[in-house]
């Protein structure tokens, strides 16, 4: 049985974090194994789910990755720097490493995803309109300026990607998706550099074209969480972060550069960052009446009987995040589909002959299905969100 896409991508992520973790530690063929493992996840994302919204930003991701395994490879080999043209000049070294990095960390194709798509959150949306999009469009009614720094945090299969997502579309500016993997260093020892490199580059697209910039780090207490012990690389690398967030709030309204941070365990960032993320803002779990949408979204192509209604399945899956939701509708569809090929009676048609079909999926089939799927949220998670909402949210 394949695994669901909430699961493969909480998969590829702690991969990912895995292998940052071994990277900062020198331990270079551990790191390379976890890489190549968060790659292999997100493949078969790609290849179960070949129409999701979110495709170009986990092709980036395993782009990230790739370049990160190659790098480290030739240092295992011989621990020189990578190949450049011995003819270059050093500015022209310098510059075709800052396009490389450039070509690593920007995504080429702006996900195509509207407000429409993102289901609820209407708090959240809300709050990356006033700070992003309001702010994007008309500087002249803000003189006192706006918030720079965003954190979305909440339980993972809740639409923060998605968000943030929607946001860079609304506004049709830059959108350089960004996950801990991409902040590290190409070299052990110079993540720090890496961070200013990247701020300046989206300082130098926002000031010279006059567009707006979002970075979006995924995963974000990977890189600024708190740490029993840490290498003077990383404190190194939080360090720069700070310096770098306080310069873009520094800069007034002419600056149009958002940083937008995202985490499933906001407890575990530093105070001096979460002061950096003004916004600090809940992505919960859908409400009734969202939930209800989403099962009128994901069942809506689907054959079901006329006597189900997506208010009832809402109440029924209370708890149930919106990658849940999906997932769940998916195996509705996948139930009906095998019991049509595992039928007594079943033939393969010919060419010419009408294609057999499923039969209408059921409430029973949602039913049994509730029996053996359980939300990928607890209570536990839940209240603790709460808890930390309580102390540390920002809308």
């Amino acid at each position: 049985m394949s695994l669901a896409p909430q699961q493969l991508e909480n998969a590829a992520s702690r991969y990912a974090s895995e292998a940052i973790k071994c990277d900062s530690q020198g331990a270079r063929g551990m790191a390379i194994a976890n890489y190549q493992k968060a790659i292999d996840a997100l493949v078969q994302l790609l290849h179960l789910y070949p129409t999701s919204k979110l495709n170009s930003v986990y092709s980036e991701r395993m782009r990230s990755y790739q370049n990160r395994i190659k790098a480290l490879q030739e240092l295992r080999g011989n621990d020189l720097e990578p190949a450049v043209d011995p003819k270059a000049s050093p500015e022209e070294r310098k510059s075709a490493s800052d396009n490389r990095d450039f070509e690593d960390l920007v995504m080429k194709e702006k996900p195509d995803v509207s407000w429409e798509e993102v289901v609820g959150l209407d708090d959240a949306k809300n709050a990356l309109r006033e700070s992003i999009v309001y702010p994007s469009k008309r500087p002249d009614l803000f003189p006192i300026g706006w918030p720079r720094g965003m954190l979305l945090y909440g339980p993972p299969g809740c639409g923060k990607t998605l968000l943030g997502a929607a946001t860079a579309s609304e506004i049709a500016g830059y959108f350089i998706n960004v996950d801990a993997a991409s902040m590290m260093s190409k070299w052990l020892g110079e993540a720090e550099k890496n961070v200013s490199k990247l701020f300046h580059m989206a300082r130098d697209h926002a000031e010279k074209e006059g567009l707006a910039v979002i970075l979006f780090i995924d995963e974000v207490d990977s890189l600024l969480g708190t740490r029993n012990s840490e290498v003077g690389g990383e404190v190194r690398t939080k360090n720069q972060f700070l310096t770098e967030m306080d310069g873009i709030n520094g800069k007034g309204k002419d600056l149009k550069l958002y940083v937008i941070g995202a985490t499933n365990k906001p407890w575990s960032l530093d105070w001096p960052f979460l002061r950096r993320f003004q916004k600090r803002i809940y992505v919960s779990l859908p409400t009734l009446e969202a939930r209800q949408n989403l099962f009128e979204l994901y069942t809506s192509p689907l054959k079901k009987d006329a006597k189900l209604k997506t208010l009832e399945l809402a109440r029924l899956f209370d708890g149930y995040s919106a990658s849940d939701i999906k997932d769940v509708c998916q195996a509705a569809q996948m139930k009906v589909v095998n019991e049509m090929f595992t039928a007594v009676n079943y033939k393969e048609p010919v060419a010419g002959e009408v294609k057999p079909q499923p039969r209408e999926i059921t409430m029973l089939d949602f039913r049994e299905i509730l029996e053996r799927r359980k939300p990928s949220v607890s209570s536990e998670m839940i209240r603790a969100y709460y808890k930390w909402s309580a102390q540390f949210k920002a809308l």
